[in-house]
């Protein structure tokens, strides 16, 4: 996982492994899927510098609103302590409607509006 490597104190966990499904199709090649063992967060290790957040391509990561300690003899957060957090975290903010539109947004309907002048037309 990119934010385990990225991590400068390594207080990130990832451990997981991979499964062999069927073909999509009938002599394909066999589906191979990524399963996630455990992810743990240290806090005793970690300094808080943002890195894994900013690279994470999921925004599976984000800040809590308030800090909660893990509990017992090592400051280890399992995956399953850390999904509990999720309902702490408050929805993001309301885009400003007053903003402008992002290059992303402009390049999207430029597209669509191609999209429908080549669509074909039925009287």
């Amino acid at each position: 996982m990119l934010c385990a490597r990225e991590c400068p104190d390594w207080c990130l966990v990832v451990e997981g492994h991979t499964e062999t499904g069927p073909p999509a199709k009938p002599g394909g090649r066999p589906r191979v899927t990524n399963v996630l063992d455990r992810f743990a967060i240290d806090w005793s290790l970690c300094m808080y510098c943002g890195i894994c957040v900013e690279v994470c391509p999921f925004d599976a990561l984000f800040w809590a609103p308030a800090l909660v300690p893990a509990e017992g003899e090592r400051p280890v957060e399992e995956r399953d302590d850390l999904r509990q957090w999720v309902a702490q975290v408050p929805p993001p903010p309301a885009l400003d409607p007053a903003a402008e539109p992002s290059e992303e947004a402009e390049a999207a309907a430029r597209l669509e509006s191609v999209a429908a002048a080549r669509a074909p037309r039925t009287p």
